[in-house]
């Protein structure tokens, strides 16, 4: 065998790993050379890699599902959705969504550890408990979908959001843990949605999974727009829109502004990818990677791991799935 069909077959070895992962809502975050991946799951499913590529399972987060969660959500029962991790202080805080499909009873939980590394003796995840709380009836937004920011002046905030009234920012306190005193809410991006919808339905705004990430003097703040979770029918794609402030208004590449409706795409799906999405950003060896999930054709519309390098052209990014 020649030389490039070795390195030929070896690529193609290297990306089979990598999308055999079937995941949900991926988060990544480094700690001495290894890599860890946390997803929607029961408890938190959670992975770890020293190469982005051959992942291995490792214990969830939670061995039960959080006492406060099974009381306060009903029918919930440790399937836990869209992590987000961080590292701040000296501890990773690991911000997690407790909720009902397809309704606002929701809740954004928050739990710590001082290392992700399972086999120190320091590890143990510790659980706060509720950061915030939707509730149907009394508020148009849902409170899942949770990435903490920490902006310029070191202030901590939280955007989550998922259709209904669309993206919502709130100032954290700095302890990380509760929303700050007095309350600071902000609407980052929302789509359209029929006045004639009932408040219960999420409606027609498919809007959610936000994630802010900071460079070159903007925030960038990457949504998912349309519609996930129907195996090769989602047809879910990334998009984006960047202020000079956290708190924005955020705009698109054409100077529409996200909570308008507005996005400039990032990346979408093809034949063999038809639904792609609920994006991380990060910054790993002096690159930019997209990391998300996308449905898989080939095998019958699961959802897979990908991570793509990100572009940049006049301070905009862009992937491409080649």
């Amino acid at each position: 065998m020649n030389t490039k069909a070795l390195l030929g077959l070896l690529l193609i070895s290297t990306l089979s790993c990598a999308q055999n992962i079937r995941v949900h809502d991926p988060v990544m975050i480094q700690q001495d050379g290894k890599y860890y991946l946390f997803c929607t799951g029961m408890g938190i499913s959670v992975y770890s890699s020293t190469d982005r590529v051959n992942w291995v399972a490792e214990k969830p987060v939670f061995a039960s599902a959080p006492t406060w969660a099974v009381e306060t959500i009903p029918g919930f029962k440790g399937h836990i959705w869209a992590p987000d991790i961080s590292f701040h202080s000296g501890l990773y805080y690991l911000y997690y969504s407790v909720s009902a499909f397809g309704k606002n009873t929701s809740c954004i939980g928050v739990a710590t550890n001082k290392t992700l590394d399972s086999k120190s003796k320091a590890f143990q995840w510790n659980d706060h408990g509720k950061v915030i709380q939707s509730v149907p009836g009394r508020d148009l937004w849902n409170a899942i979908d949770p990435n903490l920011i920490v902006d310029d002046g070191q202030q901590p905030w939280l955007v989550f959001g998922s259709f209904w009234s669309g993206m919502k920012l709130v100032k954290l306190d700095k302890s990380l843990d509760k929303v700050a005193q007095p309350e600071e809410w902000y609407t980052l991006s929302k789509r359209a949605r029929d006045f004639k919808v009932d408040d219960a339905d999420p409606g027609d705004g498919a809007v959610e999974a936000p994630f802010i990430f900071h460079k070159n003097g903007f925030y960038y703040l990457f949504i998912s727009f349309d519609f996930c979770c129907r195996g090769v029918k989602s047809n879910y794609k990334i998009m984006v829109g960047r202020s000079d402030k956290v708190q924005g208004p955020y705009v698109d590449q054409n100077g529409n502004r996200l909570d308008q409706g507005g996005g400039t795409l990032v990346l979408q799906g093809n034949a063999s990818w038809p639904g792609l999405g609920h994006n991380s950003v990060y910054t790993f060896d002096g690159k930019d990677y997209l990391v998300f999930h996308a449905y898989d054709a080939r095998d019958e519309g699961k959802p897979k791991l990908l991570i793509r390098e990100i572009q940049w052209k006049d301070n905009w990014p862009f992937a491409t799935l080649d």
